[in-house]
């Protein structure tokens, strides 16, 4: 299913208010400008609610103009319900003196409710967004005028600022974005649409294919080797350990360690340049 399709799936407008279908055909036959002025002085309930029934399409087209330009884990009912309230104060605030047609103004106003809806959303301080994006201009207008990417010296010189002020603003506006592990992330081979929850790496797993590779190559270069020199290469090498952590634990001190290790890797390259052609695939 897609956006639009989801949107006008959900609950519309019309659970907002009701109008009876007399009340409706006696207010559709009124002027306009004459139902405005009778609003305007006794405030009707039944007028209102005419009024917010009337312009409930006109939410609905805003919000899914929005929604089709934003993230699969945003709810476009948020975004309908934000708008209902924006229409609800537009009908409330519209002064007929103005001279500007109710549609004009409550779009701006239906607009403008939904905008602040998404910003209460964003976990990012508006301040960061702000800076983030005056520095996206300012790159993408050097770059088109000088046919190259800007340094960040130059970049802070363009937005006048110090190389630490500008720092911060690279900083913030390398923020991490949140995104929902149900998110729709593509359709597998069966048919089955798969989430991010489904894909997502496991960083705490280990490659197989990595764990033998390391394996047979502790394997290749310890062969040979007596248990000591066995011993050094695997606690230096694979567990990290200084020489004089290596001598601790085997009871050498840290110059007959540093002694056989020097010795070790000069027999070890003499067997890799012995076995080379081994390891080398061939050239046919």
């Amino acid at each position: 299913m897609d956006k639009k399709s989801a949107g006008t799936d959900r609950g519309g407008f019309g659970t907002l208010a009701t109008v009876s279908d007399a009340a409706k055909a006696a207010l559709d036959a009124m002027p306009q400008q004459e139902l405005w002025e009778e609003f305007r002085r006794t405030k009707s309930d039944t007028i209102r609610n005419y009024f917010w029934v009337k312009h409930a399409p006109l939410v609905r087209f805003i919000a899914e103009k929005i929604y089709k330009r934003l993230p699969d884990e945003v709810d476009i009912s948020d975004l309908i319900s934000a708008g209902q309230f924006g229409l609800m104060e537009a009908v409330n605030l519209f002064d007929l003196d103005k001279g500007v047609k109710f549609e004009t103004y409550c779009a701006t106003r239906i607009r403008g409710a939904i905008l602040d809806e998404l910003r209460a959303m964003d976990w990012v301080p508006r301040l960061v967004r702000h800076r983030s994006s005056k520095v996206s201009r300012a790159r993408t207008k050097f770059e088109m005028t000088e046919g190259r990417v800007p340094t960040q010296d130059e970049l802070a010189e363009i937005l006048g600022v110090d190389s630490e002020e500008f720092d911060k603003i690279e900083r913030d506006s390398q923020a991490k974005m949140t995104t929902s592990l149900s998110r729709k992330c593509f359709t597998g081979d069966s048919g089955r649409e798969l989430t991010e929850i489904d894909v997502i790496k496991d960083e705490t797993q280990s490659n197989p294919l990595h764990q033998t590779q390391r394996r047979d190559i502790k394997d290749m270069i310890t062969k040979g080797l007596s248990r000591a020199e066995r011993l050094i290469v695997i606690l230096y090498y694979y567990e990290e350990m200084t020489m004089k952590e290596i001598g601790a634990t085997l009871d050498l001190s840290e110059s007959r360690v540093s002694q056989m290790h020097s010795s070790i890797l000069a027999r070890l390259k003499a067997q890799m340049q012995h076995r080379e052609r081994e390891l080398t695939p061939d050239a046919d």
